[in-house]
């Protein structure tokens, strides 16, 4: 099968862990590992987060003086390099002989689009509440919001409406024994000027939105959402929650998901299915193989017995 993965940045940073080089790339040894037993079997094109990286970029910008400061696209930009090279490293060392390729990726989004009016996209590290406030004093034009029991950063994260690099990964993956890494962060957010030139803007673009996107494109025939939680958790953090195993997209209309987290990977699959996918499913990156085969995560297809079901 083809199938796209969209790999969740906490999968290549855990949340409170150090920004250090070695923290990401054992993190990304580990993914790799987990995403090469599904490699071995099938095509895989994988698209992953970038927010604490790009943050990370941000923070270390905003510090030297000597230059103005490099807005998110062209950030955004360079963890495409640095997460896409530690990965075709990792999945070499994992398949000798396998072909892995990194593409640079942009993604077209529209300037007049409502979230620029209200950022929700997390980047960055986390921040106690003190260090939230002192950062909101130094930096006038941040917003800063509640992320669990942290805050972190939040930036515009408009809808993405085409992936500029489709064609030549149509032509790539039509050598079907590849790997491709591929839409980092949601891709490079570009705009289209009046006369056609495209510009850059400064956003960050959910990557699962874009992963869906990508996922439709390229014709896939499952889309895949790998994170740290073992599935979709109804009414999360209640003592009611239940745990979902499979449902149609018609049953997953009925729930509510935070909309800077669980949201936008819920509407990703189940607008995946509802546009003519076969499957997508959300789960943890230790299951891969698992929730290819519907034994963990919450798959999303267009036929489910009584419309949804659930973990007991």
């Amino acid at each position: 099968m083809r199938i796209v993965i969209a790999l969740g940045g906490n999968a290549i940073l855990q949340r409170g862990e150090p920004l250090e080089c070695e923290t990401q790339r054992r993190n990304i040894r580990k993914a790799a590992a987990a995403i090469a037993r599904i490699a071995r079997h099938h095509q895989v094109i994988l698209t992953h987060g970038n927010g604490p990286q790009v943050g990370l970029l941000a923070l270390m910008n905003d510090a030297y003086k000597g230059v103005s400061p490099y807005p998110l696209d062209a950030l955004g930009a360079q963890t495409q390099g640095m997460i896409g090279f530690m990965f075709e490293q990792e999945l070499r060392n994992q398949m000798p002989g396998h072909k892995v390729c990194t593409v640079s990726t942009q993604t077209l989004v529209d300037r007049d689009d409502p979230a620029f009016g209200d950022p929700d996209k997390f980047v960055g590290p986390v921040y106690s509440r003190e260090q939230a406030d002192d950062l909101l004093k130094a930096h006038e034009d941040w917003t800063i919001k509640a992320d669990g029991k942290y805050f972190r950063r939040v930036v515009a994260s408009p809808i993405p409406k085409e992936i500029l690099e489709l064609p030549s990964l149509q032509h790539l993956i039509s050598a079907e024994d590849i790997t491709v890494i591929c839409g980092g962060g949601g891709g490079v957010p570009v705009t289209s000027g009046p006369d056609g030139q495209l510009q850059n803007i400064e956003a960050v673009i959910d990557k699962d939105r874009s992963s869906r996107l990508l996922a439709e494109g390229l014709g896939a025939d499952a889309f895949l959402i790998l994170t740290d939680v073992p599935a979709v958790a109804t009414n999360f953090g209640h003592p009611d929650s239940r745990n979902i195993r499979c449902a149609t997209p018609e049953a997953m209309d009925q729930f509510d998901f935070a909309a800077g987290s669980m949201g936008p990977k819920v509407e990703s699959v189940v607008e995946f299915v509802r546009n003519g996918g076969k499957m997508a499913a959300i789960g943890s990156l230790e299951q891969a193989a698992e929730i290819l085969t519907s034994d963990s995560g919450t798959v999303i297809r267009p036929e489910v017995a009584g419309g949804i079901s659930y973990y007991e």
